[in-house]
């Protein structure tokens, strides 16, 4: 079993920046793909970003502006947002798991319980 657990959310105005957190416990992190995804309300949950190794990956409506990055040696993965608009507000989530199909939440083992983002126009 591995635990996720997601920091950093929060409200922040349009055009500005959070960084959120994802810690990871219980499991050798370093073997895990890692991704993040949200969900906004009445909305699937969607693919953001993922780092298979230390590749990342990106949706195409946060290219550019969002940034993942992952610490092994803290056991911990991150989400570097900015220039962020209203469009990106929903809860976050981070995701552990093997295999390589990054986009698909299916496909992940684990989760956080989440947190809220807000971005306010």
């Amino acid at each position: 079993q591995a635990q996720l657990v997601e920091s950093g959310g929060g409200l922040v105005q349009a055009g500005g920046s959070l960084k959120l957190s994802c810690a990871v416990s219980g499991r050798t992190f370093s073997r895990y793909n890692m991704g993040w995804f949200r969900q906004a309300p009445g909305k699937d949950r969607e693919f953001v970003a993922a780092t298979i190794w230390t590749t990342p990956y990106y949706a195409n409506s946060v290219r550019g502006r969002f940034t993942v990055s992952r610490d092994n040696a803290k056991n911990t993965v991150y989400l570097q947002m900015n220039n962020m608009s209203p469009e990106d507000t929903a809860v976050y989530y981070c995701a552990a798991g093997t295999s390589d199909n990054y986009s698909d939440p299916t496909k992940y083992d684990y989760w956080g319980q989440g947190t809220q983002v807000t971005v306010s126009s």
